[in-house]
């Protein structure tokens, strides 16, 4: 340990620092005590092992972060400080203990000595017996806000935020009909759901959609056309065909209609392919 209680009257006498002690009177709770020591014994350097740790120090200071500091003269003091941490009912002197500083050699030590100080309360005792203080105040009532504005500005930006809202989703929706509407299938799809799968007319906008991707008009025999100016069908090409088949079959063969051939599910399935081959 760098510091300890100050030696008994029965051990030998320890060398006193020299200490620039605090004004002896006139502190209150909460106020700084100041200690400075001149870290030097007999005219020569006084090597502090380790600094006063940081603690409480009895019912009435606690012991704040001592440092050293260097004077103008290259002289080196310790300034230790205590704070008051408790506010007695009446005037009362207490005392800044001793410190019992060690040197990084084992054999040499230096005393800072005790030093009383006075200490006072933050209100006189004559107030309390006099009941000068009074009762306890009740609390002030908090002044009122008048909450009709905030109430109108809150729905007005409700409102405004609404509108927003209702604008962007408005927006999205009519950019995803122009968007399918400049697509074939997505065209073509809005168009079939208007109408009977059986019908020529479903059948025939499933052909302009053909027609549109491939820039001509399409028969089953110009299909490759079509997959070179469409290598995405390429997965669809079977379906694709199976269609044309029937279709040529229905509008120029002997039967209506080839069952196997489902209108809605191949449009969909081209929709899908088309909006994921332009993303």
């Amino acid at each position: 340990m760098s510091f300890s209680i100050a030696p008994s009257a029965q051990e030998p006498a320890l060398p006193e620092a020299v200490v620039q002690q605090p004004r002896a009177f006139g502190y209150v709770l909460g106020d700084v005590i100041t200690q400075r020591a001149l870290l030097q014994r007999e005219g020569s350097p006084f090597e502090l092992a380790k600094l006063p740790a940081s603690q409480r120090v009895g019912i009435w200071l606690e012991r704040r972060a001592a440092r050293v500091e260097p004077a103008a003269d290259g002289k080196r003091w310790l300034v230790v400080e205590y704070q008051l941490i408790n506010a007695p009912r009446i005037l009362t002197t207490i005392t800044v203990p001793p410190l019992l500083l060690d040197s990084k050699r084992a054999d040499v030590k230096l005393l800072v000595p005790e030093w009383a100080v006075s200490i006072s309360p933050l209100t006189p005792q004559s107030a309390f017996d006099a009941g000068g203080l009074g009762a306890l105040r009740p609390d002030r009532q908090a002044a009122l806000i008048e909450t009709a504005p905030l109430q109108r500005q809150v729905w007005i930006w409700f409102i405004a935020l609404a509108t927003t809202v209702a604008a962007w989703v408005a927006w999205i929706q009519w950019r995803n009909r122009a968007a399918a509407m400049n697509r074939p299938f997505a065209r073509a799809w809005l168009e079939i759901q208007q109408l009977d799968p059986a019908s020529p007319q479903a059948w025939q906008s499933l052909h302009h959609a053909f027609d549109r991707t491939a820039g001509r008009v399409m028969h089953a025999e110009t299909l490759p056309f079509l997959f070179e100016q469409a290598p995405h069908l390429q997965p669809l090409r079977g379906k694709i065909e199976e269609f044309f088949a029937a279709s040529s079959e229905r509008f120029f063969g002997s039967r209506t209609q080839d069952a196997a051939v489902s209108i809605h599910s191949l449009c969909e399935l081209l929709r899908r392919v088309e909006r994921q081959y332009e993303r």
